[in-house]
């Protein structure tokens, strides 16, 4: 038989078109099995020529995300920074860098999404401001114990004169957790010394954050993404727990010094007040890295809403695991009347398509210090997986979330000279971890240029020759291309998501298989050895098949299938 294209057509029926409606009268519960896509803006399009992506680039790409068939673009730091930490560290949550545009641009931006169809949500940075904001530059004026103090996370130091850390705390970037100002006071920073922690007990943080929150949906902002949701809340009690107690977990749930605390979720409350202020209420999703029993309260109806489920993205290639973790994560939703997302790839992590070219359990940083060849990746066996995990993904109840570039199949460059790093954690750790700027080097549009279409000039993270045959320019006419694939998915899950329900389907021990409402099944082969395609008609597949009745190792297929009962009981 002849092999089986990956892009069958013809095959959608009569189904409903989706209700893409945005604004005041949309679905409320636009978010619940949406597709976001994340941008970093830097790194996506560059508009001028500076080197350096743009609101105005981003939106001069409305057209191709709204082609690819995104329902949400989640907007990485956009606000003024020194880019201390890619944007992370910010001097005014109320404003726009410069370098990517003006508060017009945004605007204009929001304007062409909602006009595609497309929401927008944007990131919010509220453990920590950067060094250079106007609360920390008024508190390094004041004494200590002064108001403007208290923002922030201030305490005496140690020793006679606190000449030496409060605690022996260490930063998530390598090095001491506590900065000193030159009178005995230090400041806690999680993150980079650039990146001050908020204090959330004061009255005026916790006032300032609602306007901010107000100031962004005014305009037109659909939700938020709430960047280290976990770590607002602090109590650090005299004496602290020493580094050892924090890495040893002997600190019962919730009463951890700053991580996962309770009393974040008060925070959440009154944030969920402001959102619901809008119609239809705008959305938040939480960056929570804490156990899977304690990400549902993120999750909660009068808290953020929604959380993200990294337990996918740590998986390795295993049948069992991606079962279990699937299980997992729906039966906890659904007491808290939320979602369940699915991620595989972000700008913190290395790209999927590079993981599943490794053996489970590479050391990633060790691997990335050697420039991606300790061990060598099989990059064909790595798109392969990638390919049909992100099918896998699309077909499951919830929301999923989509890094820029992986519908190109973008490997990690992991051999970025080191003269080019941009993340603190390369000088942070004294060169011991190489970053996180690998995934974050600027997408490749066309096959020609200085840099492949981004812009007129270099970017400002070097790309490698190899981009060229990942350009948008080059897949657009290649309809076995990645980029085909995930425009076709995306097609196909609008026009067949409905209920947020599944049935698993026993295909063996090295195969994940699910039907969904409507007849849709996806079926996913782990195993070594080709399996049997399930009767019913071809929707789409992550690769070619050799003839139309085999599913070989490392491949997803979605297929309709026929049950007898009516389109209304399907739905149920």
């Amino acid at each position: 038989m002849r092999a089986a294209s990956a892009h069958p057509s013809g095959v959608l029926g009569n189904l409903p078109a989706p209700d893409v409606r945005v604004g005041p009268g949309a679905d409320p519960s636009w978010w619940r099995q949406a597709v976001v896509y994340q941008i970093y803006p830097r790194s996506f399009a560059d508009s001028n020529g500076d080197g350096v992506g743009d609101l105005p680039g981003i939106t001069s790409r409305v057209d191709y995300l709204s082609r690819l068939g995104v329902d949400a673009v989640w907007l990485s730091p956009f606000y003024p920074s020194a880019l201390a930490d890619g944007g992370y560290d910010v001097d005014d949550y109320r404003a726009v860098d410069p370098t990517l545009g003006t508060l017009d641009d945004f605007d204009d931006l929001v304007g062409g999404l909602h006009g595609a169809g497309i929401r927008l949500v944007v990131d919010i940075v509220p453990n920590h401001t950067s060094n250079r904001h106007e609360w920390f530059r008024e508190a390094l004026r004041s004494a200590p114990g002064s108001s403007a103090r208290d923002r922030y996370v201030f305490r005496t130091g140690s020793g006679i004169a606190g000449e030496q850390p409060p605690s022996d705390w260490q930063s998530l970037f390598g090095g001491p957790a506590w900065e000193p100002v030159g009178d005995g006071e230090w400041y806690l920073h999680l993150f980079a010394p650039e990146q001050p922690d908020l204090n959330w007990a004061n009255a005026e943080v916790r006032a300032d954050f609602l306007q901010t929150l107000r100031f962004w949906s005014d305009r037109g902002v659909d939700g938020f993404r709430v960047d280290v949701a976990h770590g607002l809340a602090k109590e650090l009690a005299d004496p602290m727990p020493s580094q050892r107690e924090l890495d040893t977990g002997v600190l019962v749930d919730g009463a951890h010094p700053w991580e996962d605390r309770d009393e974040v979720h008060d925070i959440y409350r009154e944030w969920r007040t402001v959102f619901d202020e809008y119609d239809p209420p705008r959305t938040a999703v939480a960056e929570a890295w804490v156990p899977t029993h304690r990400r549902t309260r993120y999750a909660s109806p009068d808290g953020l809403g929604q959380a993200f489920n990294f337990d996918l993205l740590k998986a390795g290639w295993n049948a069992e695991d991606f079962h279990s973790v699937i299980e997992e994560n729906l039966e906890l939703a659904a007491p808290t009347s939320a979602s369940t997302t699915w991620v595989f790839s972000n700008h913190d992590v290395v790209r999927h398509a590079s993981r599943f070219a490794l053996p489970d359990g590479t050391d990633l940083v060790q691997w990335l210090l050697h420039g991606g060849l300790d061990p060598a990746p099989d990059a064909e066996l790595g798109m392969r997986r990638a390919r049909a995990v992100t099918l896998l993904a699309l077909a499951l109840p919830g929301s999923t979330y989509l890094y820029q570039g992986e519908e190109l199949g973008l490997p990690e460059v992991a051999d970025l000279p080191t003269w080019s790093l941009q993340d603190p954690t390369w000088v942070r750790s004294a060169g011991k971890e190489k970053g996180r700027d690998g995934c974050r080097v600027p997408l490749p549009w066309t096959v020609e240029g200085p840099s492949f279409g981004f812009g007129e000039g270099a970017s400002h993270l070097p790309q490698p020759s190899w981009f060229a045959s990942y350009a948008v320019a080059a897949q657009l006419a290649d309809p076995d291309s990645t980029l085909a694939l995930y425009t076709r998915a995306l097609q196909l899950r609008r026009a067949l998501q409905t209920a947020e329900t599944l049935t698993w389907v026993d295909s063996g021990s090295d195969v994940v298989a699910f039907r969904r409402p409507n007849g849709w099944c996806s079926i996913t082969n782990f195993g070594a050895t080709p399996i049997p395609v399930p009767p019913g008609k071809l929707l789409v597949v992550s690769d070619r098949l050799p003839d139309a009745d085999t599913l070989p190792p490392n491949v997803t297929a979605w297929l309709r299938q026929t049950s007898g009962r009516s389109e209304s009981e399907e739905n149920q």
